[in-house]
């Protein structure tokens, strides 16, 4: 069920939102609550319910393990240590099993020369974006950082229909004090006018916008031809576009049908194609992904505190696996790698106190964006390697 269809818009919507805000206005909290995990876990499993044993028993687990930790009393240092990194070896597999098994066999067969079987695998629906969610919070729970909540509470917190599917990867702390407010359960005729707007500008970005870049950007990158220098920018750029309208799009419709029920999600972009340099372009796109690689990957890695070759290290860890996270690619794995050179290179351009005039640095991020999002897109490197060549064939554009 996709945020633009009519069975969400007229259907699914309308009715988890009256029923929602019926069963509060009789002040069955506990039912509302119990009502839009039903909701949420039936949206989610309208795409396939084979998904949703999964996504219950990683409920189950975490929700278990997270109980535990936050019990800093009943349990050593060790334990505590030992029951967070079981818990998030426990995701990692989950998620490496359904999501990189192939890729890895692939791989294994490609360098071995050996016949592997590739497993019949279905990939969950928005198992990367649950798990990191849920790997968050264990590790708050491990320090101390979550409160004692319920289960009821918890699953709300992570199956929340407008941001399960594709985010924004939530933290506990900025949602979860929401729902268990008195104020979030009766209607506000502000935040549902506002929810609908920004929900209708989220909807026209993904089909206006985004659906009219697509078929160009599929032309391009799908069409197995030699592309010439115009055709090939006109590819790069549509595709450029579209995945930010499209992406952009699904955040505001999020934002927007989550404000109807009076839940604030936080801002996932921020006019990311404006960033003056690769720094600030990563504080601008997917928020909430940059803020959880960084928190919970760059930090805990070492960060910044200790060689300049051990930060950098660091940096490009951290977007080889941010990378790998967005599929079972090595596509991604380049796009990744990238852009951690290229966060190494910049934080090594300013050390050396150097600084380009805005519309350059504008233009310069801009490009490198926009080239890097050809492996992003690109099925194989040989499709990038056909875009990429075009852009660069300038006998054709003299030519014409």
């Amino acid at each position: 069920m996709l945020f633009n269809s009519a069975a969400f818009i007229l259907g699914f919507l309308p009715i988890a939102w009256f029923i929602y805000f019926l069963l509060n206005k009789y002040r069955w909290t506990l039912a509302a609550r119990a009502w839009l995990v039903a909701a949420s876990l039936f949206f989610y499993s309208y795409w396939n319910i084979t998904y949703l044993p999964l996504l219950l028993c990683s409920l189950l687990a975490n929700f278990a393990i997270g109980a535990e930790l936050s019990k800093r009393e009943r349990h050593s240092g060790l334990r505590r240590k030992g029951l967070l990194l079981a818990g998030i070896a426990g995701n990692l597999i989950a998620l490496g099993y359904f999501k990189y098994t192939n890729f890895f066999l692939q791989n294994f067969a490609a360098f071995s020369g050996e016949a592997v079987a590739l497993q019949q695998i279905a990939l969950p629906l928005a198992i990367s974006f649950f798990t990191f969610q849920q790997i968050a919070y264990l590790v708050d729970s491990y320090r101390g950082e979550t409160a004692e909540y319920d289960f009821l509470r918890y699953a709300l917190f992570v199956t929340f229909f407008p941001q399960l599917i594709a985010g924004p990867i939530l933290h506990h702390k900025e949602v979860m004090p929401q729902f268990a407010a008195r104020r979030s359960w009766v209607v506000n005729h502000r935040n549902v006018l506002r929810g609908l707007i920004i929900f209708g500008i989220g909807l026209f970005k993904k089909t206006v916008i985004a659906d009219t870049f697509a078929p160009i950007a599929s032309a391009g990158f799908d069409g197995g031809r030699e592309l010439d220098f115009f055709s090939a920018w006109a590819t790069s750029l549509a595709y450029t576009f579209q995945l930010y309208f499209d992406f952009s799009g699904y955040s505001d419709m999020a934002v927007g049908g989550a404000l109807l029920f009076n839940i604030r999600l936080p801002i996932n972009f921020s006019s990311p194609y404006k960033a003056l340099d690769i720094q600030d372009f990563w504080r601008r796109w997917h928020i909430t992904l940059s803020h959880f690689l960084r928190d919970y990957l760059y930090i805990p890695l070492g960060g910044n505190r200790y060689s300049e070759l051990r930060t950098s290290a660091n940096l490009l860890a951290t977007f080889v696996l941010g990378g790998l996270w967005h599929g079972a690619s090595w596509m991604f794995v380049i796009w990744g790698t990238l852009h951690g050179i290229a966060l190494i290179a910049h934080r090594q351009w300013r050390r050396a106190g150097f600084r380009l005039p805005g519309p350059l640095a504008w233009a310069v991020t801009f490009l490198f964006v926009n080239i890097t999002w050809v492996f992003f897109r690109a099925g194989t490197l040989e499709d990038a390697r056909r875009v990429l060549r075009g852009m660069v064939n300038l006998d054709s554009a003299l030519h014409l």
